[in-house]
């Protein structure tokens, strides 16, 4: 090669390296602008709604809990019984016909890695007849190996499926949704947490879980209602955004808990 096609190369790199060096430098800075948009005005703690939700129906308790991050544990809701894992309890104990024992291993600011910790974090002898996972956001926003996400998603399922634990998983939504994060930041977020949805997927389906793709299913709604579909802070769902969450995730639960209740022959209610 000539000297003046090694200095013409040269350049051509120092030129790309340049660009993306920019493109880098916007992206941090879009990213910081978007946290100090969102900021904490939740706080970090969800309400403790774990209980008996429909006490007073007949046999045995149902015992689910949810994993994951702040949308599983229900940060944005102003009321326990407008959680995620309230919702689902109720509307549970309700087509079942049984109470619901909620419990609520799910931790705001979770990522995918966190999943096993949640679980150590339980007693060692509960055996939950159905789990529901929600996770991915962090995952995105900290820009996690989608292969990391996917071991730790793996091993969760696989730890539940060995104990006879039905399971759920809401995969990852879609964050292009979020007004909060300036272009074109939010196409890349949009982009990477669909690909992350698609891996969670398969990775459910793997490991023995049936996955609710939280995109298609509620996804237009954040998109077309962010003013009621968001909370406060435009980032977690308000009480209407983890009421459709919860219909779109219910069918699902209702299904893992009938093959729970088959399988483990529990008193059937009167």
């Amino acid at each position: 090669m000539s000297r003046i096609r090694i200095r013409i190369l040269a350049v051509m790199l120092l030129v790309v390296a340049a660009i993306l060096g920019g493109i880098r430098l916007v992206l941090v800075q879009q990213a910081a602008l978007a946290r100090r948009r969102i900021g904490k005005p939740l706080g970090e703690e969800s309400l403790d709604a774990d209980r008996i939700w429909r006490r007073a129906l007949d046999g045995e308790p149902l015992d689910l809990v949810l994993l994951g991050d702040s949308i599983a544990a229900g940060l944005g809701a102003e009321h326990r019984k407008e959680t995620l894992g309230g919702r689902l309890a109720k509307a549970t104990a309700r087509r079942t016909h049984r109470p619901v024992r909620l419990t609520t291993a799910a931790v705001v600011g979770s990522e995918s890695p966190d999943l096993p910790m949640q679980l150590d974090a339980l007693p060692a002898d509960y055996r939950p007849h159905v789990a529901v996972i929600v996770v991915g956001g962090n995952d995105v926003t900290h820009r996690l190996p989608v292969a990391l996400s996917a071991q730790h998603l793996h091993e969760t399922i696989g730890r539940l499926r060995a104990h006879g634990t039905e399971v759920v998983v809401g995969t990852c939504p879609d964050l292009g949704a979020l007004r909060a994060v300036p272009q074109p930041l939010r196409r890349i977020a949009s982009s990477l947490s669909r690909r992350l949805a698609e891996i969670q997927d398969e990775t459910a389906r793997r490991a023995g879980a049936e996955p609710v793709d939280l995109r298609r299913a509620v996804g237009p709604m954040f998109f077309d209602e962010p003013e009621t579909m968001f909370s406060l802070d435009r980032f977690h769902p308000s009480a209407l955004g983890y009421r459709r969450t919860a219909e779109a995730l219910l069918p699902a639960v209702c299904r893992a808990a009938e093959a729970a209740l088959s399988s483990r022959r529990l008193k059937v209610p009167n």
